[in-house]
């Protein structure tokens, strides 16, 4: 819930920061950063309300896969990011995999098995 809802916010409070992530071929910057900003903030909810947390653990994996290009492009080119070491934007490519496998394992629905 954290991790998106400030996340969220930081959409709208922070803007001009998410715009410079984002590769230059992906189209309009300042409204792609507001539309996930409200759906970080939206599946952060979603996933506090039991009828609603399978869903917005789906759709939060979506927006995840989604945004990877940007860091991709922030990898790719580190000299545009000389704040952020080179090998601190590699290792948000793998934080964003397990943030996909924690979002999964979170959002599902848990069955109780019982062995014999």
């Amino acid at each position: 819930f954290v991790w998106f809802f400030v996340g969220g916010i930081a959409h709208f409070t922070s803007t001009d920061m998410f715009m410079r992530i984002m590769p230059p071929y992906v189209p309009w910057h300042l409204a792609a950063v507001y539309i996930s900003g409200v759906f970080e903030i939206a599946g952060a909810i979603g996933i506090c309300i039991p009828r609603f947390r399978q869903w917005a653990g789906n759709g939060l994996i979506a927006l995840t896969i989604l945004v990877t290009p940007a860091n991709v492009y922030m990898w790719m080119n580190p000299h545009l990011f000389p704040t952020i070491s080179e090998t601190l934007l590699g290792v948000r490519l793998i934080v964003q995999v397990l943030l996909i496998a924690c979002i999964w394992w979170s959002t599902r629905e848990r069955r109780d098995t019982v062995t014999a």
